[in-house]
């Protein structure tokens, strides 16, 4: 059995591309105003996080128009919202500490 640490993504075990995710997981489309706000990053920051996520196929950045205005929103992919529930199945098996089941190692003392 390996650790669980090893089924972490590491394109979403970014602390601002976690965030990004979590958030875009919860909702069908996010305007990329909101995504920064929520998240509380800058612009450039934001950005050059989904770019990497959109690189993976994680997220889909849409374009429209608002008036004369061009507004971004986010959505997460299918592969996206499989790669983060694969990512918080591992984190919470991580943080039950089911890798130490069955061992002697790590009793606790008194």
């Amino acid at each position: 059995m390996s650790h669980p640490r090893n089924r972490l993504d590491e394109v979403i075990h970014s602390p601002v591309r976690f965030s990004v995710v979590a958030a875009l997981a919860a909702v069908d489309r996010a305007e990329f105003r909101v995504v920064r706000d929520t998240v509380e990053v800058s612009d450039s920051v934001l950005s050059k996080q989904i770019t990497v996520l959109e690189s993976a196929g994680y997220v889909k950045v849409h374009k429209f128009t608002v008036g004369r205005r061009t507004r971004t929103s986010l959505s997460l992919t299918k592969e996206g919202q499989a790669a983060f529930e694969r990512h918080v199945a591992a984190l919470r098996e991580i943080a039950a500490g089911t890798a130490l089941e069955g061992s002697s190692v790590g009793e606790p003392t008194e």
